[in-house]
């Protein structure tokens, strides 16, 4: 079965070698979005609610390229650079999803300068 290269324009542009997502079967993997608007190329805010609430919008627009949304994804990981911001990200990223909830892991990591949050997903699709 061949793997498929999901790509929008309304997703930033990757870079590096890596896809937005990537399909096989009815497996779909999202890579790490951050918060970039893939209108201006910049970061949309400096606060982890604005960010959060960008990179959602951003894994969202690719799932739905890939004919999917939050509804099909199995497991969710965040990657924060404060323990600090857990709360106002949970909140935000809340309004994206509804029960039954997919797992999720929640790391504190270095990101690039300015940069608060990345957030991947993994999905299964319904053929």
């Amino acid at each position: 079965m061949p793997k498929i290269v999901i790509n929008t324009p309304d997703a930033p542009n990757p870079v590096a070698a890596y896809s937005q997502a990537v399909r096989k079967g009815n497996i779909l993997q999202v890579a790490g979005q951050g918060p970039t608007d893939p209108a201006t190329g910049e970061y949309a805010g400096t606060t982890i609610a604005e960010q959060t609430r960008r990179t959602m919008l951003n894994v969202q627009a690719i799932l739905r390229a890939a004919g999917s949304d939050f509804d099909d994804v199995m497991m969710m990981r965040v990657y924060l650079t404060k323990f600090e911001d857990f709360a106002a990200m949970n909140e935000v990223y809340s309004t994206f999803v509804s029960a039954p909830f997919p797992g999720r892991t929640t790391v504190y990591v270095g990101l690039p300068a300015g940069m608060l949050v990345e957030i991947d997903a993994l999905a299964v699709l319904d053929d």
